[in-house]
C-alpha cells in the first residue's frame, strides 16, 4: 500500500476500498484515514437525515409499520435489496444508509462476555474463538470512548474495566419496577448500558429519553457512526461514495483483489480499484457478494475454497415477555435501549435441558400501538395466539387503555450455535432494483434455541409476577427480530474450515478482508455492536501495523 494521503477522485486506486458504511466500515475508514491511507467507502443506501425520524411525529408508530420498518422488505425503499425468506424461520433486519442498521437499533451496548470466546473449551460444543475477550478489551474501551457509552461501571456478569465516558441513564419507573421483582428472588440485574451519552460527547445530544430509538434518534443522542465515525474519516480524507450498489469483487491472474464493481445511482457500471478491499456488507450482505463474486479462479464464489461462505448464519432467536401493572410506569419514556439487563441465567446449567443462555433487557412498553405489539409480532390479551376481536373496535381501546403506561417489556436474546445448515445463498429468481440476484437464507430455529427460550420465558414470567403484574402476555419466538447477522463467512485459524483469519483477512485472497460480524465463530447471547466494533479495531490497528507487508494488486 503506498500511504497515499486520502481524497481520491473517483475511479482513481487507492489503497483501501471498504464496501459498507456501517458500524464496521466506519471504524475502518476513521482509522486507516487517520494512518495516512487513501480510502474509499461504497455504500449502497444515503446518508440519513434527522428531519426524516419520526419520533417527534404523532404518527411515529405508524411510520414505523412502513417507511421505518426495520424488515427490508416490508420497508421496500429504492437502495434496499429484497432478501428471499420463505425457507427462514427469522426475517433479517437491516437498514441500508451511511451507518447501516445504527440507524435503527435500539442502542442496547452488550459486549460479549468472557465465555463467549471460549464455548468449545467450556461446553464441549461449537468453537472457540482465536482470541480471547482480555486480548479484545483494550479495543472495546477505545471504541467505548468513541462512541459515549453511558453506563455504571462495576457490573459482576463482566471483569473489571475502565469507566464509562458518560454516566448511566435513568432506569426510570419501569426499570425500578422490573427491579422490584429480580430483587424479590434474588436474581442478577444491572442497570442498562447504552450506546447513548447521558451528557454531550463526541458530536451526540444527551438523551432526553424520549422513547423512539428504533426509528431514528430526531434529538441526535442514539450514537450512530454517521455521527460518531464518518465525520472523523472524511475529515482525515476518506471519500464516501454513497447510491453504490456493489455487485462483484474483482481479482486478477495472481489471485488477488483489484477492487470492486458498482452500480452508481444513475445506473452506470464503476470501477473501483485498491490495494486492499474491506467488506463490511453484514452476515447477509458479504456472504452474496461473495458469491457473487465468482471467477474461473473461484467457481465457488470468491475466499470460499473451505466451502464455508454462507454457511452458520446465526440470528438470534428472541422471545418477550410484557407485564402490565397498576402502577403507572412512564412506559413511554426512553430510552428504548434496556433499562435494565440480567444475565442470571446466561451460562450454561446442562440440567436445564440446553446449552449456553440468554441475556434479559427490560425496556419500556412503548406507546399505544407498542403495548398491543412487539417488533412487529401481535402481543394478544391471550398470550401465545389470541383472537383478532381482542384487538380490533372497542377492545381494542380497552386493550390499550389497560397497557398503556402500564407495562414493561424483557427482551429475551438466546445464543444461537451455529449450524452449517443455515445458510445464505443466491436466490436463483429473486433480483434487487438493479437486477443482481438477491441473497435467499435457508435458517430453522434449533431445538436448542427453542429449549433455551421457552426456560427463559418461564424465568422473565416469574420475574413480572415477583414484581406485581396484574396481566402477562408472551410472545415466543418472534419472526420480525433478525437484527443481529453473524456467523456466515467463519473466522479461524484453519483454512480448511473457514474464510478468514482472526485478523479478517481471507486465507484464500491476501489482501482481501472482512471486518463485519459475518466472521464471528459464535453469536453469544448479546447484542453484537460492541462486539461488531471492537473486532473491526482491533483488525484495523493489526492491518495499519503490517501494511509493509501487505500483498496488492
Amino acid at each position: 500500500m503506498s500511504g497515499k494521503t486520502g481524497g481520491a477522485r473517483r475511479d482513481e486506486p487507492v489503497d483501501v476500498l471498504i464496501v459498507g458504511a456501517g458500524p464496521s466500515g466506519a471504524v475502518a475508514a476513521r482509522y486507516l484515514a487517520a494512518a495516512g491511507l487513501s480510502v474509499v467507502a461504497l455504500e449502497q443506501g444515503h446518508w440519513p437525515d434527522a428531519a426524516d425520524f419520526p419520533g417527534r411525529k404523532r404518527e411515529f408508530e405508524l411510520a414505523a409499520q412502513k417507511r421505518w420498518h426495520p424488515n427490508p422488505n416490508v420497508r421496500d425503499l429504492p437502495r434496499d435489496y429484497p432478501v428471499e425468506t420463505s425457507a427462514s424461520d427469522i426475517n433479517p433486519l437491516m437498514y441500508a444508509a451511511v451507518g447501516g442498521s445504527t440507524t435503527l437499533y435500539a442502542g442496547h451496548w452488550t459486549p460479549f462476555l468472557p465465555s463467549d470466546f471460549r464455548v468449545k473449551t467450556l461446553d464441549g460444543i461449537a468453537d472457540d474463538w482465536p482470541f480471547t475477550y482480555e486480548d479484545l478489551l483494550p479495543s472495546l474501551e477505545e471504541i467505548e470512548r468513541e462512541v459515549g457509552v453511558s453506563g455504571l461501571p462495576g457490573n459482576p456478569a463482566y471483569p473489571p474495566q475502565r469507566a464509562f465516558p458518560t454516566p448511566p441513564l435513568p432506569i426510570g419507573k419501569a426499570g425500578r419496577k422490573a427491579v422490584e421483582g429480580l430483587d424479590k428472588l434474588g436474581w442478577h440485574w444491572w442497570p442498562g448500558t447504552n450506546a447513548m451519552p447521558s451528557v454531550p460527547y463526541n458530536g451526540l445530544n444527551p438523551c432526553v429519553r424520549r422513547g423512539t430509538c428504533m426509528t431514528g434518534c430526531p434529538e441526535g443522542a442514539k450514537s450512530t457512526v454517521n455521527i460518531t465515525f464518518w465525520p472523523h474519516a472524511i475529515r482525515s480524507g476518506a471519500r464516501l461514495i454513497t447510491g453504490a450498489r456493489v455487485r462483484e469483487i474483482e481479482v486478477n491472474d495472481q489471485g488477488l483483489a483489484t477492487g470492486a464493481v458498482y452500480i452508481d445511482e444513475n445506473g452506470r457500471e464503476r470501477r473501483q480499484r485498491a490495494a486492499v478491499v474491506i467488506v463490511c456488507a453484514n452476515g447477509i450482505g458479504t456472504p452474496r457478494l461473495l458469491l457473487l463474486s465468482k471467477s474461473k479462479r473461484f467457481p465457488d464464489g470468491l475466499a470460499n475454497r473451505s466451502g464455508m461462505v454462507g454457511k452458520r448464519l446465526m440470528m438470534h432467536p428472541f422471545s418477550a415477555v410484557l407485564g402490565v401493572f397498576e402502577d403507572e410506569l412512564d412506559g413511554w419514556m426512553g430510552p428504548f435501549g434496556q433499562l435494565v439487563e440480567s444475565f442470571e441465567f446466561y451460562e450454561t446449567d446442562a440440567s436445564r435441558g440446553f446449552m449456553r443462555g440468554a441475556k434479559w433487557g427490560a425496556m419500556p412498553g412503548g406507546g399505544p400501538l407498542g403495548v398491543t405489539s412487539f417488533v412487529g409480532s401481535q402481543i394478544f390479551s391471550a398470550g401465545e395466539g389470541g383472537m383478532v376481536e381482542d384487538v380490533w373496535g372497542e377492545n381494542l381501546h380497552k386493550l390499550v387503555a389497560r397497557r398503556f403506561n402500564h407495562c414493561l417489556v424483557y427482551g429475551i436474546i438466546g445464543e444461537d450455535l451455529p449450524e452449517e445448515s443455515n445458510q445464505v445463498v443466491l436466490d436463483p429468481e429473486l433480483t434487487d432494483s438493479d437486477g443482481v440476484p438477491a441473497p435467499k437464507l435457508l435458517y430453522k430455529v434449533s431445538q436448542n434455541s427453542h429449549d433455551m427460550l421457552r426456560f427463559h420465558v418461564a424465568r422473565c414470567t416469574e420475574a413480572v409476577e415477583a414484581a406485581g403484574a396484574i396481566e402477562t402476555v408472551v410472545v415466543h419466538q418472534v419472526r420480525d427480530t433478525g437484527w443481529h447477522l453473524l456467523g456466515s463467512c467463519r473466522m479461524g485459524e484453519d483454512a480448511a474450515t473457514s474464510v478468514v483469519d482472526q485478523w479478517g483477512r481471507s486465507h484464500d485472497v491476501p489482501n482481501l478482508y472482512i471486518f463485519d460480524g459475518s466472521t464471528f465463530p459464535t453469536s453469544g447471547g448479546v447484542n453484537p455492536t460492541a462486539t461488531i466494533m471492537s473486532v473491526a479495531l482491533r483488525q484495523v490497528r493489526r492491518l495499519i501495523a503490517q501494511r509493509h507487508l501487505q500483498e496488492a494488486a
